[in-house]
């Protein structure tokens, strides 16, 4: 049986690779939003540390990192790709530069694979504990403010996006004009799913909601630890190769985090939640062999 497990297990890692790669070299591995292009390259790595385990989790997002040195490496797309290419990065910086964009392109994409897996792990328990209930309930509004937030952040920049042609629009022009109806919209919305989520959380497995939850951590993970290096270890240069004041970026990270971030862990959840609840129906996950075995 073991060794039986083993083999599904290999077959799975194989699968997702294999789905990795058609997604990095495709636009598969991007859903258009509108105002953005949301990444899905991470939810194979996901799906693989649910369903193999942390440590083949690990793996995949590491093909994942693989595959994003690769594309930046050969095919630049832009000024800043050293930062995903030790190769780039090495003419340009030297031996420091290396170890630099090795680190940026390889970690955050290997605890990808780590991460959602204990995430789910913890909601699980939390959702199966003597007061179920209250921790279901915390669960879901801290979800719901997270795509309310989303939402509200989604929304401003599809104004911004409108008038970026109209000397004089920002930020600060978007919340003052539109502000008081964006915040009614994301409000509302956080309101009824919270209600929705709880509903069908409370009625039905917490294997949903670890599901999303699980979604929501890999792709934060990808892009709270891909951003904030990026300013640490090549403030200067990135700012430089992306034509933004130095004194800017900050601003240029933090809206990246919580509006591209909070949007592509909108879509984790939906996807990982609908996927692995659908794959869960003819494969057993890590988690469900390894507490049976």
């Amino acid at each position: 049986m073991k060794d039986k497990r083993t083999t599904s297990a290999m077959v799975l890692t194989g699968l997702f690779t294999a789905i990795i790669i058609i997604m990095s070299v495709t636009p598969l591995g991007y859903i258009p939003l509108g105002v953005i292009n949301a990444t899905i390259i991470h939810i194979p790595v996901i799906l693989g540390a649910l369903y193999c385990g942390p440590k083949r989790g690990g793996f995949l997002g590491f093909v994942f990192g693989m595959t994003s040195f690769i594309k930046n490496t050969v095919t630049p797309a832009t000024l800043s790709a050293f930062v995903f290419s030790p190769v780039l990065a090495a003419s340009q910086f030297g031996v420091a530069g290396v170890f630099k964009s090795a680190f940026i392109c390889f970690v955050p994409r290997i605890l990808v694979g780590v991460v959602p897996y204990f995430v789910y792990v913890v909601v699980r328990k939390l959702s199966t504990m003597e007061h179920r209930k209250i921790a279901v309930i915390l669960l879901n509004a801290v979800l719901a403010a997270l795509v309310g937030f989303g939402v509200r952040m989604f929304a401003l920049n599809t104004v911004l996006s409108r008038h970026k042609d109209e000397k004089g629009w920002d930020m600060a022009k978007a919340v003052d004009v539109y502000g008081m109806r964006i915040l009614i919209l994301s409000v509302a919305v956080a309101v009824v799913l919270a209600v929705v989520l709880i509903v069908v959380t409370m009625k039905k497995s917490s294997m949903v909601l670890g599901l999303a939850y699980a979604g929501v951590a890999g792709a934060m993970t990808n892009t709270l630890l891909v951003m904030p290096s990026i300013y640490i270890l090549y403030k200067q240069d990135y700012a430089a190769a992306t034509n933004v004041a130095v004194q800017n970026l900050v601003t240029v990270i933090l809206g990246v985090i919580s509006f591209n971030g909070v949007v592509e862990a909108i879509v984790a959840a939906i996807l990982v939640g609908a996927v692995g609840g659908a794959l869960v129906k003819i494969l057993p996950m890590h988690y469900t062999v390894k507490k049976d075995a």
